[in-house]
């Protein structure tokens, strides 16, 4: 008789623990899904907050590169931070932060306090995301749990791509583009209130120690270095504005290194990068987002401008990009183990090249249906398999130890290159001048670059593989 009575308690704890537990996956993956979304979002609505703000058209990319380099540049910070103060706080702080951001930009009253606040979405998006795959980790010891939930939190990652190509197009149609900043604040404070309730506190045992010189001289040297490519476009390339930045830039970077090198407490081990097989996966990652990410915010502005598309229906036209992708790249999955990574990422990274180049056929009485579809799809079905095999390969074999610090530096390269390649591109399309014809010249430049830079990419990372396979 007694051990019936405690078998009932012990039962409905266990049930409740683990409804808690799952709500807890719900919580997480729905910061997930409002970083993601909140990256996507812009690229449909920047062409307005431009003409609302006064916004010039060699500093409109700032829109998205700000939030991209604060994210990128921040994130091993962003990791040490969560895993040493508390995983949940550094969650509900970075939910917290995002929300303030997000709301303080939907009420920006010119370009630069526009930019400041995508920059500080980025940057709490930093601290929130290694918080949120760490909770993700530690709350399921169970193998099939914890694969469920890693399967939850990818969808969540592929949807919020789409649904903010989806809600940028919709609020800025139906409400304005302010919404598209602040509609992510309710949900970023109901999902900090929820995660207080639903999520135990975890943290890293042993010495709090950060790197801060070394965030420090990161941060200042990607953001002079992309400042560089706006400013040369601004005042010329031989002004004093740009080779200022492309000389501290560098000088920024080496003490970088140099600081990672000697430092006790490294933000970046520098051994997870000098791996050949590891760098390769990296640099396919680097390339692609440097050559890709820019490539939608210009076709963004061909769609609204050039072929008068509205907002929402210039969301509704990526749509089959980001459908493709997603089935591209669990295809890539499936086919890893038989092929290997270097047909998928070299291939991948050739597909995406002639994918770009069928971009680059755009002009300025074309249709979506012949001028961007085909390139559109045949791109998706190159970046899927060449990420699919990127993230695997950048993290196959790593020690535990640097587990952790090699997803958010592979994370990091993928969001730095694709703030840098953002600018680029933005610099080649406003050196073709003004008005419409003169953009769309601009436009098919920086595809060509954009091509360019995956074709590239086949190459170096072929040789970085067979080099590994010969050795």
């Amino acid at each position: 008789m007694h051990s019936l009575t405690t078998e009932f308690p012990l039962s409905e704890h266990h049930a409740a623990d683990r409804r808690r537990r799952w709500l807890g996956v719900i919580v997480i993956c729905l910061a997930q899904l409002l970083v993601i979304l909140d990256a996507s979002i812009m690229n449909i609505a920047l062409p307005s907050v431009q003409r609302a703000l006064h916004i010039s058209e060699s500093t409109r990319q700032w829109g998205v590169t700000s939030y991209m380099l604060a994210f990128g540049a921040l994130l091993l910070l962003g990791g040490r931070i969560a895993d040493n103060a508390g995983r949940r706080r550094a969650f509900v702080l970075g939910l917290a932060g995002f929300a303030a951001c997000s709301t303080v930009g939907g009420l920006a009253v010119n370009g630069l306090m526009f930019f400041v606040m995508r920059a500080g979405q980025g940057a709490f998006a930093a601290l929130l995301v290694p918080a949120a795959l760490s909770l993700l980790s530690t709350t399921f010891s169970d193998p099939s749990d914890r694969a469920k939930a890693f399967g939850i939190y990818g969808a969540a990652f592929g949807a919020g791509s789409a649904m903010g190509l989806i809600a940028g197009g919709a609020l800025t149609e139906f409400a304005s583009w302010r919404w598209c900043m602040a509609i992510a604040a309710p949900f970023a404070l109901c999902a900090a209130v929820a995660a207080r309730r639903v999520l135990e506190e975890s943290r890293t045992d042993g010495a709090r120690r950060y790197d801060l010189p070394g965030a420090l001289t990161a941060v200042l040297g990607l953001g002079v270095l992309v400042y560089g490519v706006t400013a040369a476009q601004q005042h010329g390339w031989s002004s004093v504005w740009a080779w200022g930045s492309f000389t501290v830039a560098p000088v920024l970077l080496v003490t970088f290194v140099r600081l990672q090198r000697r430092g006790s407490h490294p933000l970046l081990p520098l051994r997870i990068v000098t791996d050949r097989r590891r760098a390769s996966g990296m640099l396919a990652a680097g390339l692609g987002g440097l050559a890709v990410t820019g490539i939608f915010l210009l076709l963004s502005y061909y769609l609204q401008r050039n072929l008068g598309m509205s907002a929402l229906v210039t969301g509704l036209a990526f749509l089959p990009y980001s459908a493709g992708m997603a089935v591209s790249a669990a295809l890539g999955g499936r086919l890893l183990p038989r092929t290997g990574p270097l047909p998928l990422m070299t291939g991948g990274l050739a597909v995406s090249a002639v994918g770009v180049l069928l971009l680059a056929r755009v002009n300025g009485d074309g249709d979506y249906l012949t001028a961007v579809l085909p390139g559109l799809l045949v791109l998706c079905t190159g970046v899927g398999p060449m990420f699919a095999a990127a993230s695997n390969t950048a993290l196959d074999r790593v020690p535990e130890r640097d587990s952790g610090t090699s997803g958010a530096v592979f994370n990091s390269v993928n969001e730095i290159a694709g703030a840098l390649g953002s600018a680029i591109l933005a610099t080649l399309v406003t050196a073709a001048g003004t008005g419409p014809s003169a953009a769309v010249h601009g436009y098919r430049t920086a595809f060509v670059f954009s091509a360019a830079a995956l074709s590239a990419g086949a190459v170096a990372v072929g040789l970085l593989l067979r080099e590994r396979r010969t050795a």
